[in-house]
């Protein structure tokens, strides 16, 4: 009688701050605490639970033993599978789904204060940023770094001509900081803003070709750097000024265990990386968390393909970092690389010509990683078990992609792969992700919700182009394996504010919400190479759920976010719970 009148309790309150299991003393002010680990054998019954098995099933019932899904049906079927061992929770109704699988998250950079607390406006132009370049001067020593993140090229440049009083953003960075270099990351991380004494740590100058991959904007009278360096070339200076920092494991640790939590506040139970950038030491915090058992959610590391530096030497180290163990929580298994970079530095590689670039030189965009190399590359990794993620924006990209991809089939690779963002593609091509067994990833951020029909690229590419960006549903429609990410933290992490989007961009969305749960956790998990392990409520699958307090699939699109997640279960072990 005491249990179930404790499980009713707990279930009740829908904050999961009690305990169910005998055993369990009362907390302070008496309430019960949960156990992180769910009891060996429990029931959850009296549910709506949404199982993304492939015929949207929704069912009343889930039986977990020893963190594994051992039942999935009505509540007078789970019957047999309880016993006097057995703890039984009555759901009263409420909602359960698989836990979120994000296929595209920068956990590690989102939360890391090593990434430098120099914050800048996104809406100011260049002398306008004055103001808030100059807040980052206090406390900093002759010589020391000063990095941070936050504008937008778009801004800083617009005014340049008519307000800049003719200095450019190297000049403005200079004359406020002559004794310490600067780097200022852009909101999306493809460019950085850069001083002198910036260029001068990383060894560039006029005569500094541009890598592989990235430009060094000069001014176009004197052929000296401006100021902006576009990817790589901006990630070689922003490896020096990661590096440089004083106690950089501990940030980078504290940061990751931050990073966790909010992953587990939001649903997420398994997460593709966004790129392990391995040059900087972070397998090393990451083995720590894991050694650790901190590790609150399952995680897929893609170390990154540097497209600059020697081919054997990355080879040789991801042969030797590799873990395809699927029943651990930490799995490196794929590579994260770039095809090309992004529309607004017109580096995003297209098949027809920029209409408006900021810095003539890319009239096609550029590529990191050519379509011949991609191939070889996926071809080499292919011998060592690895997959891929492959950064594709422009209509270029994606083909290159998907041609790089289909070369290296035909010679035996079949790994999982991956492209992401898909953000424009040529008619043509649409069918071949489902030809090609090739996942498509989507992120759907608010700047999708609030303008489908991307007005905002009208500046760089022209009305034919324009009807080529966001082709979800088209590609979700023939059938390929199409996952939604959040790409965190370019976007927002709650996979709800995502699937609300996903379904409030007109016909280039998705048609339905249970498609959009699927893009959420069985699609991504195909993707990962995990949809054995997890991505649906089936029996012999981890038991990786989350508990909403509301049913998203009664609710219209709009009202999705609203909703909250109450707990989040990994591997049986509960994660998070909401008030705990």
């Amino acid at each position: 009688m005491k249990r179930t009148i404790m499980i009713i309790c707990l279930i009740l309150s829908m904050t999961w701050v009690s305990a169910c299991t005998p055993g369990v003393g009362e907390g302070e002010n008496g309430s019960f605490v949960l156990p992180n680990q769910l009891p060996k054998n429990v029931v959850f019954k009296n549910g709506t639970i949404y199982t993304s098995n492939g015929k949207q099933d929704i069912v009343e019932a889930v039986a977990v033993k020893e963190g594994k899904i051992t039942f999935v049906g009505s509540n007078k079927d789970v019957e047999g599978f309880i016993n006097e061992d057995t703890k039984v929770v009555d759901l009263q109704g409420r909602f359960i789904l698989p836990g979120f699988v994000d296929n595209h998250n920068h956990i590690f950079e989102a939360k890391s204060p090593a990434a430098g607390n120099c914050s800048v406006s996104p809406d100011a132009a260049l002398q306008e940023q004055r103001s808030y370049l100059k807040a980052c001067k206090k406390d900093v020593k002759t010589g020391e770094w000063i990095s941070g993140t936050g504008f937008s090229l778009e801004e800083l440049l617009k005014d340049m001509d008519e307000k800049s009083e003719h200095q450019t953003p190297l000049q403005v960075l200079d004359e406020l900081f002559p004794n310490n270099p600067v780097l200022i990351m852009e909101r999306t991380s493809h460019s950085v803003w850069v001083n002198s004494k910036a260029l001068e740590v990383a060894g560039i100058n006029k005569e500094t070709k541009d890598p592989q991959g990235g430009r060094i904007i000069r001014d176009p009278e004197t052929g000296e750097p401006f100021g902006i360096l576009y990817d790589t070339a901006g990630d070689i200076v922003m490896e020096k000024a990661w590096n440089s920092q004083p106690n950089l494991f501990e940030k980078n640790y504290e940061g990751l265990l931050d990073g966790l939590d909010e992953v587990a506040k939001n649903g997420i139970t398994t997460v593709g990386d966004g790129r392990l950038y391995w040059k900087r030491g972070w397998l090393d915090v990451w083995n720590k968390v894991n050694d650790e058992k901190k590790l609150t959610s399952r995680v897929v590391l893609r170390p990154w393909v540097y497209p600059n530096l020697n081919e054997a030497e990355q080879m040789e180290y991801f042969k030797k970092i590799k873990r395809d163990d699927v029943s651990s929580r930490m799995l490196i298994n794929q590579v994260k690389m770039y095809s090309d970079g992004i529309s607004i530095n017109s580096t995003a590689k297209i098949l027809e010509k920029y209409k408006f670039e900021w810095f003539k030189g890319t009239p096609y965009g550029l590529n990191y990683i050519p379509e011949e190399k991609m191939k070889w590359w996926l071809t080499e990794l292919n011998k060592l078990g690895y997959g891929a993620l492959i950064h594709t924006i422009g209509d270029g990209g994606v083909r290159e992609s998907l041609n790089a991809i289909e070369a290296a089939k035909k010679e035996g690779a079949n790994q999982p792969y991956t492209l992401t963002h898909v953000e424009m593609v040529e008619d043509s091509d649409i069918n071949r992700f489902a030809k090609l067994g090739i996942s498509a990833d989507f992120q759907v951020g608010h700047d999708f919700a609030e303008d489908p029909k991307q007005s905002w690229a009208s500046t760089y590419f022209t009305n034919q182009q324009m009807k080529r960006i966001m082709p979800l549903g088209r590609i979700w429609k023939t059938g390929a394996n199409v996952s939604l990410s959040s790409d965190w933290d370019v976007n927002e992490l709650n996979p709800l504010v995502t699937i609300s989007n996903a379904l409030s961009i007109d016909e280039k969305g998705l048609s339905d919400v249970y498609a959009a749960i699927d893009a959420y956790t069985i699609k991504p998990a195909k993707a990962l190479g995990l949809d054995t392990i997890t991505g649906s409520i089936e029996v012999g699958k981890s038991a990786d759920m989350v508990l909403l307090n509301e049913d998203i699939t009664k609710m219209s699109a709009d009202k999705i976010p609203n909703a909250k997640v109450l707990v989040t279960v990994l591997q049986g072990e509960v994660v998070y719970h909401k008030g705990k």
